[in-house]
């Protein structure tokens, strides 16, 4: 597993106007070529009476999967500046699809590179772009005397406690990063004095995003 990556966790639609030619860019969370191929099939059904419908997308835990097309504008000026974008802001499973309607006025190579660019920024502007992290929920038992130690552990880290019970004992899972578990295990046992049960609950990927914690199973 990646130890982080960014994606997309809304897609969202932007719209920029060069020359009066109105530029749509949508994007999109894609997790498969079957699903990127689908969303730009949808877009030029939407679109059916646009000039252009381009795409671009990049999938795959080693962005093995990078396809991009022109649809028509000369070669290099529509889907690799698209492609560009994506690969500079270093997006995972994202795929984005930018429709033209042609406004009567030629906007030239450059242009044109310009406009697609600019439309794929706005598309991403108006999405919600996270960056997922791998993480461990771990469920940490100890006696009601550690709990205050245990609690001002996970304060001092940064340790988001997702649940808490209180019975006999006290029970609480913990979100930990991947690459700082076994530390933080070993400081959870230090300030408990070995008392405290530590177990693995699963991995998963998680994120934070307006204040809030978002867990994934991928």
């Amino acid at each position: 597993m990646l130890e982080q990556y960014k994606t997309i966790y809304e897609g969202g639609i932007g719209e920029i106007v060069e020359k009066k030619s109105r530029f749509l860019a949508e994007v999109r969370l894609v997790k498969s070529e079957e699903e990127a191929l689908r969303f730009i099939e949808e877009k030029k059904k939407q679109h059916w009476d646009a000039t252009h419908n381009c795409f671009a997308y990049v999938i795959g835990e080693r962005r093995e999967l990078v396809r991009c097309s022109d649809d028509g504008e000369p070669q290099g000026t529509a889907g690799r500046p698209m492609l560009d974008v994506l690969l500079g802001e270093e997006l995972y499973n994202t795929a984005v699809v930018v429709t033209r309607y042609f406004g009567g006025t030629l906007l030239g190579t450059g242009g044109l590179v310009r406009a697609y660019s600019k439309a794929v920024q706005a598309g991403l502007a108006a999405s919600r772009v996270i960056t997922k992290y791998h993480g461990i929920l771990t469920e940490i038992g100890i006696d009601y005397t550690g709990v205050g130690k245990l609690q001002y552990l996970f304060a001092q880290n940064q340790i988001p406690v997702m649940d808490s019970q209180y019975a006999e004992n006290v029970k609480m899972q913990v979100l930990l990063p991947a690459k700082d578990a076994e530390q933080i295990k070993k400081a959870v046992t230090e300030a408990t004095n070995a008392r405290a049960s530590i177990t693995d609950v699963k991995e998963l990927y998680f994120a934070v995003s307006e204040g809030e914690y978002l867990l994934f199973d991928d």
